[in-house]
């Protein structure tokens, strides 16, 4: 391949001014110079650098900031990181080259997006899960890191097809897992649309090609029923002297995908693809008022579908989104979605936090990207659990729809639609929603798994004797409330196994063994646990009892165990890490809500193992066959016989909670059932579900329905139940 320096060169140049001429901020002569440094600099740190696809490399920097200051609107700070984001990475230049030349901002914005570069090098998906924590916690130093890292997806996925394909997929894999959502969250919604449509290009280019050659022969008639609709309706908001502009456009060629699959239709029954968008000017005052106004109007010449209505402008969106959506029987008797915004708002949906903070101007409304930003932070700041696990929680929190409830004051709050009250208490704050002991919601009490609805007024009750339980985890979906349960209960967790050592200390000593590394390494051989925490813990709740450490015992004595010396070496070198994570022995699949025990078969398709996210399914002839989330039958099935689908897990069966029903009787005294309640409420590996008492001619009955780690702990919590002065006989159901 020829290449001629002369006409690059011209064509470098005339891309630099291209990037100054339609950057969204305005620049002033010193951002102009500020980015001429950085341009100069890329310049000669890539100049011997070319990509696969032939081309001078740097034209790929000066993409990336072409977006950002085009399609992102970002600042000349931000432009500068773009046309540098390589250059640390890549070439002779350093960071310390960079904040001497242009200072601490760029280079901190540099610095973050080289602390996630090697995203796209990891195949492993625990490793790609890591990455992309890792990423995520790059928003604690500066937002503009991620945007920027979606900039450079984005070009990188315009320019793809110098790749092979099996590259093409999995970078189109990642940007529709993680970097698409991403895009939506931050409010950056045609970038997202763009990611999704290029994703599908080359994860499943036979559908997007049948839909975009479907789109393409529809164009034609399409096009004049928008501009039929538009002329009547442009010649009735004329009467009133607004002045406006109204858009029509389709619906990207992703969306339409997805309706394709969750509606279970052909292309022709997917009826909702396109919009019409009335952009009004209006000074900050009146666009409420004029909003409203417009959708009068149009609502005086169609008939509206009242149950489509969105009203994002009294209650935006936490990305700061603002709009008034409605959806009309048009003409030839269409649904036509109708989209109201103002200059200003038109400005946030498409630039998202760039516009955000151009209009910021000191209003307190405007904080919607921050408050998410600091609720991010403290999500991230919080999670110790399993990367895979939080990427999981943290991506399925980026598309959820919004309801907005209210505070026992009023507040408006907005949350991830299919939230609790539970979700509530820990988006409250994480320390109410860790001693919440029960939730009023429109001055009812209702269950903690109770599923929150727009309009709702909530109010949380707290105690400080509760501690979260790992059933919690079945009732919240956002990541922050998953993420403080899991991090209090492994604390908790900590503090057992701190009570189990010191319970194990006296066990072994009785059984004349003692306490040391030698023993501890040979404990975790015979049990099978991965780490000494993990050891203690059990012991705590008495799932390692009496009778199996007379087991251990046993054959701990026995001389013929000496032929796995090799073996209880390679498990001392456990016990020297300072391990805090409790691990779980995934040995059982639980159906339902109430975790039921059910026969089953694997599904030979997917095969799952131990661990993975599965679902059940009721077969006709086979019962129930459990089948991995993303085995590829899982979308048809869950499309076409979701009355057949069973929620399922795979869980630890030692550490598995379990329901117990005692019935009590005896003679009645003041305080009996304050001292019963009180005596199960200390203890922590016991939750009392339902309670009921009465009394008699001082003769009482009693029924507790309590959950229960294992059958030792139910055997000790009735042992301590008979020692209650009046308390008589106990039976269990």
């Amino acid at each position: 391949m020829v290449i001629d320096s002369k006409i690059e060169n011209k064509e470098i140049a005339k891309q630099y001014k291209e990037l100054l001429r339609i950057s969204y901020q305005t620049l002033g002569d010193s951002d102009k110079k500020m980015i001429r440094l950085a341009f100069d600099m890329a310049v000669e740190a890539h100049s011997e650098q070319r990509r696969k696809s032939g081309e001078a490399y740097i034209f790929h920097p000066i993409s990336v900031a072409k977006i950002v200051a085009q399609q992102i609107g970002l600042d000349a700070t931000s432009i500068c990181a773009a046309l540098l984001h390589d250059v640390a990475e890549d070439t002779k230049f350093t960071l310390r080259d960079i904040e001497q030349l242009l200072g601490e901002n760029v280079a901190k914005i540099v610095h973050g997006l080289t602390k996630i570069s090697n995203l796209k090098k990891d195949k492993n998906i625990s490793l790609q899960a890591e990455n992309f924590r890792k990423m995520l916690l790059t928003l604690n130093d500066d937002v503009r890191v991620i945007i920027i890292k979606i900039a450079d997806r984005l070009h990188n996925m315009q320019t793809m097809d110098a790749m092979p394909e099996y590259k093409q997929v999995k970078i189109a894999s990642e940007t529709l897992y993680i970097y698409a959502p991403l895009a939506h969250r931050i409010g950056l919604y045609n970038v997202k649309s763009e990611l999704e449509d290029l994703s599908l290009k080359y994860t499943e280019s036979e559908r997007y090609n049948s839909i975009k050659e479907k789109v393409e022969e529809t164009k034609g008639s399409q096009n004049e029923y928008i501009k039929s609709f538009s002329r009547f309706l442009s010649k009735e908001l004329r009467k009133e002297n607004l002045n406006f502009s109204i858009k029509g456009r389709s619906k990207s060629i992703y969306s339409i995908h997805r309706k394709m699959l969750t509606q279970n239709v052909s292309f022709e029954k997917v009826f909702d693809k396109f919009a019409i968008r009335v952009i009004y000017k209006s000074n900050r005052n009146n666009e409420k008022f004029l909003a409203w106004k417009i959708y009068s109007i149009v609502t005086d010449n169609f008939t509206p579908n009242p149950t489509r209505l969105r009203d994002w402008i009294s209650a935006p969106k936490s990305t700061g989104y603002e709009a008034l959506h409605i959806t009309v029987m048009g003409p030839s008797n269409k649904w036509v979605e109708i989209q109201i915004r103002s200059d200003r708002m038109n400005e946030i949906a498409e630039k998202g936090y760039a516009a955000h903070y151009k209009y910021k101007q000191g209003n307190p409304k405007d904080i919607g990207i921050e408050n998410w930003l600091n609720r991010l932070q403290e999500v991230l700041e919080n999670n110790t659990g399993n990367a895979v696990d939080f990427v999981e929680d943290f991506k399925l929190n980026l598309y959820a729809e919004e309801i907005f409830v209210f505070t026992p004051n009023g507040e408006l709050k907005s949350l991830p639609q299919g939230s609790t009250a539970l979700d509530f208490a820990f988006f409250i704050h994480s320390e109410i929603g860790k001693k919440t002991r029960g939730v009023r919601v429109n001055n009812r009490l209702v269950p903690l798994s109770k599923v929150l609805k727009s309009g709702d007024q909530i109010e949380v009750i707290t105690s400080e004797n509760i501690k979260p339980t790992i059933n919690w985890l079945d009732f919240v979906v956002t990541s922050r409330a998953r993420s403080i349960i899991k991090s209090s209960i492994n604390e908790q967790k900590k503090i057992r196994a701190t009570e189990g050592k010191e319970i194990l200390r006296r066990k072994l000593k009785s059984l004349k063994l003692n306490h040391n590394n030698k023993t501890i390494s040979k404990m975790l051989e015979y049990f099978e646990f991965e780490n000494v925490q993990d050891l203690y813990y059990r012991v705590a709740i008495g799932t390692v009892d009496n009778k199996k450490l007379k087991g251990f015992a046993k054959s701990y004595q026995n001389t013929l165990l000496n032929f796995f010396k090799r073996k209880v070496k390679k498990k001392e070198r456990l016990i020297e890490k300072d391990n805090d994570e409790f691990t779980e022995r995934f040995d059982q699949i639980v159906f339902g809500k109430d975790k039921e025990q059910l026969a089953h078969s694997i599904a030979n398709c997917c095969s799952p193992i131990p661990g993975d996210p599965v679902f059940g399914f009721i077969t006709s002839n086979d019962g129930i066959k459990v089948h991995h989330k993303e085995c590829p039958n899982a979308l048809s099935l869950q499309s076409n016989f979701a009355y057949r689908v069973i929620s399922s897990k795979w869980i630890d069966s030692s550490s598995q909670e379990y329901n117990a029903v005692l019935r009590l009787s005896g003679i009645d005294r003041k305080g009996l059932v304050n001292e019963v309640t009180k005596l199960i409420s200390n203890n922590m590996s016991v939750d009392i579900n339902k309670i009921n008492f009465d009394s008699e001619d001082s003769f009482f009955t009693g029924v507790i329905h309590v959950s229960v780690l294992n059958k030792n702990v139910l055997i000790k919590l009735v042992q301590n139940l008979s020692r209650v002065n009046g308390i008589d006989k106990i039976i269990r159901e």
